[in-house]
C-alpha cells in the first residue's frame, strides 16, 4: 500500500501537469518546474531554457534537447542574449493569470539578424487583450548562420533555434494556458522574415497556424548596382565555401576550438540565412512564388515610411545632383533616370525623395507581392510623428519609419505613448489578437487598413516601375 504522503506528491504531480498558469506562479514543463512572477494579473516566466546551451560539441549544431532540472527553476529575469554569448537559447512567457485555451502569440525579435533579444520586448499589451504571449532569442550572426563544407544545418542554425522554440511551444503552452493547436508567429524587420521563412519550411509545418509578417517580406531586398538586387538569402554552398576561406579551419574540430571572439569577427560576413538546408530547404522566394507555402491565415504590413531612419544614417544630406548620383550608384544610371521621373527632386535635403523611393522598392512593393501570393490581409503604419526608438538620431522628417510600429504593440525602448497614440496602439492590440483568435484582423484581404492617429489616404507606392 502507498503512503499518504505518496499519494499526495502524485496529486500534486498531475495537477501541474493539467491545472494551468495560475496565481502561484508555478508550472510544470517538459524539462523541470518554473516559478514566474505576478504582477497585475499577469504571469511573466522569462529565461526558460528551450535547447541546450549550444556551446562546445554543440556549436554549429542544430539545436539539441534541454537538459532536466530538479526543483523549481525561477525564471524570474531574462536569459543571456544571444548578440553577447553562445548559451543564449531562451524564451519568455507572458499569460494572464488563470488562463485557459488561449490563442499563442509567439514572437521573433528583429536586429538583422545580429543583434537584439525576445526580453527587448514586453507584451503586456498582447496578454492583457487575452492572449499567451512567448518571445524567444535565436542565434545571431557567425553563430547562427556559418556554413563550412560538411557541416550539417550550415547557416541555417538560427532559424532551426526558432524552430526549436516553436516545438517547445507545442508540448509546454497548454500548461501556461495556452492552445497550442492556435499559435500564431510574428515578428518585425529580421523577424518579418524569419517568419515568412518559417511559412515556406516543410520542417515548421504544423507548428503555427497563422502568421504576422511585419516588415520583413520574403522579397525583401536592397539595389546593389545595374540590374542586380541583393536579398537576404544566400545558397548553402555559397556560405560553406565563404566558411572555409574565412575561418582558417580545415575541419570542424578546429571550427569548435574558435574563441568566441573569433566567431564574433566573423559575423560581418556571416548574418544571412542559407536555403538548400533541412530548416529551409528552398529559397523562400521561390517557394512563395510557386505556391509552395502553408495555406494558413496571414497579416503582412510595413510602415509607409521604412527607409527614412536609413536615409538618415547612412546619406549626407543630398542635393539633387547628389541624389541622381545615389541612384545611379545603386540602379545604374539608365534606372536612375526612371526613379527620377517618378520621385523627381523637392528642394532642399534630396534624401526625402531617395528615401521614398527606397522604402517603396525595398518594402512596401514586396511586401504587396507576398500579400497577392499568400492572399494576406494588408495593413500599414501610417502615423506621422510616432516616438524615436533610436538614439541619437539627428533631424529629419522619419514620419512612419522602420520599427515605429513596435511601442504601438509592445512595450519596446522606453516609450511610452500618451493620447490619441495610446488610442492607436489599443485598435493595433485588438486587430493583432483578433487575428490571433480568429484568424481574421477585422477587415477584408481587398483593403490596406492605414494605422494612424489622424486620417491617411493610401499610399501610392508606384508598384509597377519597381515590377518592371
Amino acid at each position: 500500500m502507498r503512503s499518504t504522503s505518496t499519494v499526495l506528491m502524485a496529486a500534486v504531480l498531475v495537477a501541474a501537469t493539467t491545472v494551468p498558469a495560475h496565481a502561484a506562479g508555478t508550472v510544470r514543463t517538459d524539462t523541470g518546474f518554473v516559478s514566474g512572477t505576478t504582477v497585475e494579473a499577469l504571469l511573466t516566466f522569462q529565461g526558460i531554457p528551450f535547447a541546450a546551451p549550444p556551446t562546445g560539441e554543440n556549436r554549429w549544431r542544430d539545436p539539441q534537447p534541454a537538459k532536466p532540472w530538479q526543483g523549481v527553476l525561477k525564471a524570474d529575469r531574462p536569459g543571456p542574449r544571444c548578440e553577447t554569448g553562445e548559451d543564449c537559447l531562451y524564451l519568455n512567457v507572458t499569460a494572464p493569470v488563470k488562463a485557459a485555451n488561449r490563442p499563442v502569440l509567439v514572437w521573433i525579435h528583429g536586429g538583422s539578424f545580429t543583434s537584439g533579444a525576445g526580453s527587448d520586448y514586453g507584451a503586456d499589451k498582447l496578454a492583457r487583450n487575452g492572449s499567451i504571449v512567448v518571445t524567444i532569442n535565436y542565434r545571431l550572426g557567425a553563430f547562427g548562420y556559418f556554413g563550412f563544407p560538411g557541416l550539417a544545418g550550415s547557416g541555417a542554425f538560427g532559424l532551426s533555434d526558432q524552430q526549436a522554440a516553436l516545438g517547445w511551444v507545442q508540448r509546454n503552452v497548454r500548461q501556461f494556458g495556452g492552445d497550442p493547436h492556435n499559435v500564431t508567429l510574428f515578428g518585425a524587420s529580421a523577424g518579418g522574415l524569419s517568419a515568412c521563412a518559417q511559412l515556406t519550411s516543410p520542417k515548421a509545418r504544423g507548428l503555427f497556424h497563422r502568421a504576422i509578417i511585419q516588415s520583413g517580406p520574403c522579397q525583401f531586398g536592397v539595389p546593389a548596382g545595374e540590374n542586380n538586387v541583393q536579398h537576404t538569402w544566400v545558397k548553402r554552398e555559397d556560405v560553406e565555401r565563404a566558411g572555409a576561406q574565412a575561418s582558417g579551419c580545415a575541419d570542424v574540430v578546429c571550427l569548435r576550438r574558435l574563441t568566441a571572439e573569433q566567431v564574433t569577427a566573423l559575423t560581418p560576413q556571416f548574418s544571412s540565412p542559407a536555403y538548400g538546408t533541412e530548416a529551409l530547404p528552398e529559397n523562400p522566394i521561390t517557394a512563395l512564388r510557386e505556391g509552395r507555402f502553408h495555406k494558413i491565415p496571414v497579416l503582412a504590413g510595413t510602415a509607409r515610411d521604412e527607409f527614412s531612419v536609413f536615409a538618415a544614417m547612412f546619406y549626407p544630406p543630398l542635393d539633387a545632383a547628389g541624389y541622381e548620383q545615389a541612384l545611379a550608384d545603386g540602379f545604374g544610371a539608365a534606372k536612375a533616370q526612371r526613379i527620377l521621373a517618378a520621385y523627381p527632386p523637392r528642394g532642399g535635403d534630396e534624401r526625402v525623395p531617395l528615401s521614398a523611393a527606397l522604402s517603396d522598392m525595398t518594402s512596401a512593393c514586396p511586401t504587396a507581392e507576398l500579400r497577392a501570393q499568400t492572399r494576406a490581409f494588408g495593413y500599414e503604419f501610417a502615423e506621422p510623428e510616432p516616438p524615436m526608438i533610436f538614439p541619437g538620431m539627428p533631424d529629419f522628417p522619419y514620419g512612419a519609419y522602420h520599427g515605429s510600429e513596435l511601442p504601438f504593440l509592445m512595450r519596446y525602448a522606453g516609450v511610452e505613448l500618451a493620447g490619441k497614440q495610446q488610442e492607436l496602439s489599443g485598435e493595433m492590440v485588438r486587430a493583432w489578437t483578433r487575428f490571433a483568435r480568429t484568424g481574421h484582423p477585422g477587415w477584408s484581404r481587398q483593403d490596406v487598413r492605414i494605422f494612424a492617429t489622424e486620417q491617411a489616404a493610401p499610399a501610392d507606392h508606384r508598384c509597377e516601375l519597381w515590377s518592371s
